[in-house]
């Protein structure tokens, strides 16, 4: 539930327009989208795969939205050029919201969204994305990394939507708590976490599964398939039937200062490396 609203959204997330995953897959999920007549389509993140080879399939990949999209950077964007994936997603009609909030109306509702820049790489603001929040609007927020809903949930944003982990891809005997969660040190794998229903906690945050793939193509086990959600705002839990309740969430652990510093020294010698790709070419 987000305030008083009457409005269908549909959530995509890493759809990784590229070699690994066919555009017949990707087509396949924006038809899913559409064909759920939604109010808005919001995508988190990880848009291209490891290259922009690939910009025109995703503009004509956003245009087939039927719906408003609205949209926030991934760590897969920056790695291979966040600037020229900005303009392909603006060209196919999406609104990128890097560390920003604005008020949308939909079907003559009011919707103010949240759009926090990618946090893998650094780029997050939480400060700047809740600056000049209107209260008392219904608030939806998206960010790439699912951790950012704990310090969201502080201003007030009952739901966020995330992506990144792909729920793990395999997901037999809980492989992907372990990968994910355990090794790779997030809260948030796949699915619900936090409450909807209980007044002590703050909000909830989804993680979806996503569409496309970085690295291997297949995906084994229920919770590891490829997804479009569907979120019917202003609907009370349980007033109809849902895919995922409500899970705890891991252990998890937050990434160290230089791992974090890695992270973000990673973009600028890929960044590097494009342009002297470039130079050389000319």
């Amino acid at each position: 539930m987000v305030g008083e609203l009457d409005l269908r959204i549909a959530h995509l997330t890493d759809l990784h327009v590229g070699r690994v995953t066919p555009m017949r897959v990707q087509e396949a999920a924006v038809d899913l989208a559409n064909g759920e007549n939604p109010d808005a389509v919001v995508i988190t993140g990880d848009f291209v795969c490891h290259s922009t080879k690939y910009l025109d399939e995703l503009t004509s990949l956003i245009a087939r939205i039927k719906a408003p999209v609205f949209c926030v950077m991934g760590n897969h964007d920056y790695w291979s050029g966040a600037d020229e994936v900005r303009w392909a997603l603006r060209r196919g009609g999406a609104e990128v919201l890097d560390n920003v909030n604005t008020v949308v109306t939909l079907r003559g509702q009011a919707l103010q969204l949240v759009g926090l820049d990618d946090a893998y790489t650094g780029h997050a603001s939480r400060e700047r994305a809740v600056k000049g929040m209107r209260h008392g609007v219904p608030t939806l927020a998206l960010s790439h990394i699912a951790e950012e809903a704990d310090g969201l949930w502080h201003h007030g944003i009952p739901l966020v939507l995330s992506g990144h982990t792909h729920a793990g891809q395999m997901t037999v005997a809980k492989l992907h708590e372990i990968v994910i969660g355990k090794l790779g040190g997030h809260k948030y794998v796949h699915g619900l976490y936090g409450c909807r229903r209980a007044r002590e906690h703050k909000g909830a945050v989804y993680v979806g599964a996503g569409i496309g793939a970085a690295v291997i193509p297949f995906r084994v086990g229920d919770r590891g398939q490829r997804e479009v959600t569907i979120f019917e705002l202003g609907q009370q839990p349980g007033a109809f039937d849902e895919h995922h309740d409500d899970q705890p969430s891991l252990p998890g652990r937050k990434p160290s200062p230089l791992k974090q510093y890695k992270r973000a020294a990673a973009v600028v010698r890929k960044e590097r490396a494009r342009i002297s790709r470039l130079e050389k070419k000319r």
